[in-house]
């Protein structure tokens, strides 16, 4: 997921999308611990993902605050 995109989401689309990338970290975090897991670098792509979410969301609510 390439930030580019998702700075052309409106903050609903994004609050969905960070919804769904968060059930997906649980998931396969339960993976993880249980040892069904194959790829391990999954959980670090949702985690960044996560993270990029986040932050455009953070930089559309200081915007629309100034």
């Amino acid at each position: 997921m390439l930030a580019s995109e998702l700075k052309n989401k409106s903050a609903e689309e994004l609050k969905k999308q960070l919804s769904e990338l968060l059930e997906q970290q649980f998931k396969l975090k339960y993976q993880l611990r249980i040892g069904s897991l194959k790829d391990v670098s999954q959980l670090k792509k949702i985690r960044r993902d996560v993270a990029r979410v986040k932050q455009i969301l953070a930089a559309q609510a200081a915007k629309v605050g100034e």
